[in-house]
Parts: C-alpha cells; structure tokens; sequence
C-alpha cells in the first residue's frame, strides 16, 4: 500500500507556518456582521442535515461530510445523480467584523487512490486546505465517486446500496466526476458563502486531470449525453474557474497510458495523431493503477455499463495487439471523448473551442506517468487558437516515479503555486510571470537542481541544437535488450533518477549511437531530444523504444536522460519516422558522452509485442535541445554552425575518450541558431 501512495501524487513539502488573519475583499469591507457559518450544505446530504463545522484550536473551521454511521448520521453530499460523496469544507477563523460570505475558493482534487485526509493533507503541491484557510479561502475538498467514502469501500457502499449502485469512478469524466465538482461549487455559491467570481481549482495526478478538465470547460457544463450547457448554480447564477494550477496530470489520457511518438513540441498535434496508430501500453504503470483501483477503489461491475466499464477497457488495451478492432476503437475513442482535457480544447467531439482561464501548468521531466509531453501538447494547441492566453509552465525533476522530488524545487513549486492562485483569486499576490521555468536533472540525489531557467516561451529555453548524425545502418530486433537494465530503469520497481546501469552496448538487436565527449565546460539539454530515421521493417506490431544516456567514461556507467516510445505505422513499414523522447534537463559534464539507444524492448515499463519483428534503421539523426541565456551556453559557441559532412565535421574514426570508435558511431556535434521559431498564434 505505500508503494501505490508513493505512486499516486507528487511527493509533497513541509506545510509552513500558518498565516494569521483572514482576507478581506473589498466587496465585503462594509457588509454587516453575520453569525459565523456553522455549518454548510443543509438540505443537500443524503440525511437532509447540514454538515456541522469544528473549529481547531487555531480557529480554522473543518466541516466534514461523512459517514459516522448508519441511517441519521449519513451526511454525504446528495451529487447531482444522487450519488452520495463524502467531503470536507475548510473555512477560515470566524471574525465577528467580517461576513461569513463571499470568500474565494480553492478546489483541491486528489489523486488516484488518494481521497482526501483532511485539512492537513499536502497532496496539492504541499499546500494544505489550512494554508488556504488562513489566508481566508475558502477550501473543497471532494472525495471523487468510486474512492473513499464517496461510494469507493464496501462500508460506504452498506450504507445505502441503492445511493452507490451507480456510485463507480469513471477516470475523470466529464459528465461525472467533473460535474460532481461543479454541482458542489454551485451548491456553496447558492449558500452565500463563495464567491462566484473566484474559483480556483487545483490538484496532482488524477485531481490534475480533473483540475484541467474543469478549466477546459470552464463556464459549461457536460451532460450525460455529451451535449453542454452554461454552468450555473440551482439558483441560477452563472459560474465559470478563475484560474486553474494542474500539477503533474495528463492532456490526453490515451496517449500517457499508450503514447504512439506522434506528439511533437514542435507541432500542433492533430484530432487523431495520438492514437493512429494505437501506441504502446505502458505495462507496469499502467497496471498499477489499474491494480490501486481493483483494491482500493470500486470499479463498475463488468458489462454493466459500457461507458465505464473500466475492467473490460483494461483488459482490451493491457491485452497487446492487434488493435485495429472495433472494440479498441471504441475504448480509445470514450477515452479521448470524455476524459481527455486536450479534445475538449480542440473541440474534436462536438464541444465549442473557447479560451480556458489563466492557467499554472507544473509537470515533472523525469515524471514515467505523466510526463512534460502532456502539458507542452496541450499549451501549442492553447497558443495557437488563442494567442494571448495566459499561461506558466513549470517543469523540474518531480512528480511520479522516478522524480526525486528535491525539498528546494518542492519549495519553489509551491510558492509559484500560492502566487499564482492568490492573484487571480484573493488579489493579494503580484502578478505571476508567465512563460516556462525549468530545473533540471541533476545526480547524486543530494546534488541541487540547476536553474531556475527562464524564458517567454518553451522554445525558447533551447534556442540552439547538439546534431548527431549516422547514415549507416543497424538492427532493432523485438527480442534483444539487457532485461536487468530495463528493470532497473523501470518507474514502478526500479530506481529513481539517478539510478547507474552499466554503460556496456547492448550488443545485436539493440541500435546504439555514441555521440563525441562533451567538451571542457559540457552544455546543459533542456528540451525534447528528436530523433528521425529511415525505417526498414519485417514481422508485425513493431515500435522503437529510445533511451538516452549521460555515459560517465571513468565509470562506465550510465544515467537514464530522456526515454520514449515510436509504433511504427503497420500500413507504412519502410518509410522516415520523426519522434523525440520526453523533455528533460541535464547538464552534459565535461568528458561525458551522450548515448542514444533504439531498442524493440523495454519490458517492463512497456509491454512487449505480441509480434516478432526487425527494424532496420538508417540515416538517423539525433538533435538535442540546448539551452543558452545571453550569450554562449554553457561556455560553447553560439557562432559555431560546424554542420556534419563539413570539413571541420569530426572524421569517421572519431578517437574519443575510450579510443576509436566505429564508422556507424561517428559523432558530429553541430549549432545552429535560431532552431525553431517561437509559439505562433
């Protein structure tokens, strides 16, 4: 069980010291005195009561709807289905010179497996629901149908059968788990007691994917029959999200548990680029969290309800090829429908493309679930639809395995979260700077992060390249690859970023491409590496999977930089592919050399094919995104525009740290700036 809650949510900081006083908005300056609240949503728990709210000894009041018994004593909220769900309402201190009402609002949503503890509980970037509070939110925190006393454990269930027969997560649907959300908000704003002008939402992982959806909708609500409407509360009132900060989630939640390589930062990714072809399952993540749920979470029961059906869903998808089924397409098409903030965006299923909210984007580089891919698709779609939205991406080695999740970078992560929130809801906080910071990679794990990097947008970052080319080619067999290496490098039962494997190649099977020794001052990557090739294949149901290395000479051994995954087109078996692996940063030192390896096996992170097959690789080019701030990067030189075949290119018996190399390992590093343009409107 610590193993799942480890994988769950981003680790989380220590929660600093409270903050005394509440905020006091302009509007409520003069309002008269008003009996402190002492308890909220009366006449909406499955009891009729109002869910009764303590004060702690601080004075923070804590009103949680639960379940303290059979019968009379069920005070869950009643949601909009009738599915009762358990919650806590934080609220600030009460003051007798200030009205119980119109406070801002902070929704904290949870991750998988992780229904909220309390006021206490830090799974939202380490602020608590009580830092919130003191400021003078107010705080939701609601536990999502399926988990916890929200119909997800066989005693919640027993309490009223008929309430939870329907009472199943659903992964984030629209129609549901968000709905859910927006039914209590509405329900807090008829009471007085929020603001409708200041809702804030927020969350990691799972809570992520809700915050996200949430803001993508922002004042619409999705019906059962996918049809939307204006969200406004029972009363009336219209309602939309200020601002939104997902932490660590996904965008298009088909491609972070099967990616087929087609997302590129680059590019806007297309309605259909994410699953044509269908990627490949990644097998141990995903079936972890598959697990978490069958243990401690309530699944519908199997051919009950096709919309959320979540086992038969597994077992299509976690089963492997073929996937041009009628049953796959089905799957994959609920997915992206209904539980995907990236298509609600894009409008592909039928929902109006409108700007969302200001939004604080955090991911993790070295984060195997949902990596900085998810957030950088979603963010090129926003820009290009809506120039002048208003966003920050923040990126560090965090989040889900094998993030490190460093206490300085926690730290930092927090208060962008706390200032970006408190601006666009309490006013108090100046304004945030948008654009992208960056903290990279660094080892041993004790070692703090370098940065931050600034810059106005991702492209920013990395204005110039590291080139590697090959012409020759090498083979990629679906059977070859070190099997301890890939457990090693596993998210779920390896180690953490900073985990050593032998540098040794691979041998047959496994393509490897050595570049030259990072010169005397090395050069920081801070990017999604690329990779494009001519592909050669015999057999069925082949990908690649590429790794990327920092190769230590003095030690020979190596650290995982980047990895990601490419199914190749089965229509298309000889053709030119483009891909890149997962965003990172990492600082090159010098003497240190950086190594790409193609493999068609990287059990267990991702499932092996249900085919046999070879792919033959060719004319392959690597380019790393290099990173650079006023002037040369790193001490190199932004002037040198050395390009591979030229006459100061590298020869092809490269003699490096570890002596001659071979022809097909011939490195040429190359720059040129700009590399790519900037994100267009």
């Amino acid at each position: 069980m610590q193993g799942w809650i480890r994988l769950s949510a981003v680790a989380t900081v220590a929660v600093t010291a409270i903050v005394a006083g509440a905020f006091e908005s302009q509007d409520r300056v003069d309002a008269a005195p008003l009996a402190p609240v002492t308890g909220v949503l009366a006449g909406h728990t499955m009891n009729g009561a109002a869910i009764p709210c303590a004060a702690r000894a601080d004075g923070i009041r804590v009103c949680h709807g639960g379940i303290g018994g059979p019968g009379d004593d069920d005070r869950r909220l009643v949601s909009f289905d009738g599915v009762p769900l358990a919650l806590f309402v934080t609220l600030p201190r009460a003051d007798a010179s200030v009205a119980d009402a119109d406070l801002p609002l902070i929704v904290q949503s949870h991750g998988w497996g992780m229904p909220p503890t309390g006021p206490e509980d830090a799974q939202y970037g380490g602020v608590t629901a009580v830092d919130w509070a003191a400021k003078g939110y107010a705080v939701l925190q609601l536990s999502a149908r399926g988990w916890g006393d929200s119909c997800g454990t066989i005693a919640s269930r027993r309490v009223d059968p008929a309430a939870c027969q329907n009472g199943y997560l659903r992964l984030a649907d629209a129609r549901y788990e968000i709905r859910d959300v927006q039914n209590a908000v509405g329900l807090l704003v008829d009471e007085g007691l929020v603001d409708a002008d200041r809702i804030g939402v927020t969350g990691e992982s799972y809570g992520a994917g809700t915050s996200l959806a949430l803001a993508t909708l922002d004042d619409r609500i999705m019906e059962p029959d996918g049809s939307t409407r204006s969200w406004t509360t029972p009363d009336g009132t219209p309602l939309a999200i200020t601002a939104a900060a997902p932490l660590s989630g996904w965008s298009d939640l088909i491609y972070a548990l099967m990616p087929n390589g087609r997302t590129l930062d680059s590019r806007v990714t297309s309605d259909t680029d994410d699953f044509t072809p269908v990627g490949v399952w990644k097998q141990s993540v995903d079936n972890t969290l598959y697990l978490a749920g069958s243990l401690i979470g309530y699944y519908a029961p199997q051919g009950v309800d096709p919309e959320a059906d979540v086992t038969t869903w597994f077992d299509i998808l976690g089963g492997g090829e073929p996937y041009d089924t009628p049953e796959a397409a089905y799957v994959i098409d609920q997915i992206a429908r209904y539980h995907s903030p990236y298509y609600l965006l894009s409008g592909a299923y039928g929902v109006a493309t409108q700007q969302p909210p200001p939004l604080f984007l955090a991911a993790g580089f070295t984060d195997a679930i949902f990596p900085g891919d998810e957030y950088l698709r979603y963010v090129e779609l926003l820009r290009s639809l809506f120039p002048d939205a208003e966003t920050e991406l923040f990126f560090y080695d965090g989040g889900h395995q094998r993030g490190q999740n460093k206490p300085a970078d926690k730290a930092l992560l927090r208060a962008r979260i706390e200032g970006f929130l408190d601006h666009h809801l309490g006013g108090n906080a100046p304004e945030p700077g948008l654009g992208v910071t960056a903290l990279t990679q660094t080892c041993p794990e004790g070692a703090p992060s370098n940065g931050p990097y600034r810059a106005a947008t991702w492209e920013a970052l990395h204005p110039e390249e590291v080139i590697h080319r090959d012409v020759a080619p090498q083979r990629v067999d679906s059977w070859a690859g070190d099997a301890a290496i890939a457990a090693a490098l596993d998210p779920i039962r390896g180690g953490l970023a900073c985990t050593e494997v032998p540098a040794d190649d691979q041998g047959d099977g496994v393509a490897t491409y050595r570049l030259s020794a990072a010169p005397a001052d090395g050069f920081t990557m801070l990017g999604s590496p690329t990779v494009s090739a001519d592909v050669s294949v015999t057999g069925e149901h082949a990908y690649l999977a590429g790794r990327l290395f920092d190769v230590d000479p003095s030690t020979n051994t190596e650290v995982l930089v980047a990895r990601g995954v490419y199914r190749i087109d089965p229509a298309r078996p000889d053709t030119r592919i483009e891909f890149q692996l997962e965003p990172n940063g990492w600082h090159f030192a010098a003497g240190h050399v950086p190594k790409l390896e193609l493999l068609g096996r990287d059990e267990p992170f991702l499932a092996p094919s249900a085919g046999t097959f070879g792919v033959t690789v060719s004319d392959l080019e690597l380019r790393l995104p290099i990173h650079a701030v006023d002037g040369p990067p790193d001490g190199h030189d932004p002037t040198d525009t050395t390009r591979p075949g030229s006459s100061a290119s590298p020869p092809e018996n490269d003699t490096g740290p570890e002596g001659p190399t071979s022809g097909r390992r011939a490195a040429a590093i190359a720059r040129a700036v700009p590399v790519r343009p900037a994100y267009a409107g």
